[in-house]
């Protein structure tokens, strides 16, 4: 991934948290980890809502997103990131452990860019997100920075 990548996780599970930042540092992930404990937080950052730190409309960004978290769950922050003109841009990642058809449908058309399933098991855990740290770290992977200019 480019220096200009950031990669913004929203989880509340502080467990999870760390063992994705630890498998996507894994697999040569040495980009910039932001991490969000609720979907307000998320929130706040991409709508730069009067917090310390904001999204920089010249950086790319690849959002990892979960459903269930306190005081704006999962659903809600794709649904109002995908509604913005200048973020809908921005590749969204749901990792979560909802596993419901509906709830999947809901994602891909609400726009989220793919729907991962946390596994239960520890290990099958590690290796989804090393995948993903896999994807991340690909030479030609290319996004879009969220500015309006071409990119």
């Amino acid at each position: 991934m480019k220096k200009d990548i950031v990669i913004l996780i929203a989880e509340d599970n502080a467990g999870h948290f760390q063992l994705i930042k630890k498998n996507l540092w894994l697999t040569c992930v040495d980009k910039e980890i932001l991490q969000f404990k609720n979907g307000q937080e998320i929130l706040n950052f991409l709508f730069k809502a009067e917090t310390e730190t904001h999204l920089d409309e010249k950086k790319k960004y690849v959002l990892l997103l979960d459903i269930r978290m306190p005081q704006v769950d999962g659903l809600e922050v794709l649904k109002r990131v995908k509604a913005d003109q200048r973020l809908r841009k921005i590749p969204v990642i749901m990792l979560t452990t909802t596993s419901d058809a509906d709830m999947i449908k809901q994602c891909y058309e609400l726009g989220c860019s793919y729907y991962l399933v946390k596994p239960v098991d520890y290990h099958r855990f590690m290796e989804t997100v090393q995948s993903l740290g896999e994807f991340f770290s690909m030479e030609g992977l290319r996004l879009p920075s969220v500015s309006q200019e071409s990119d």
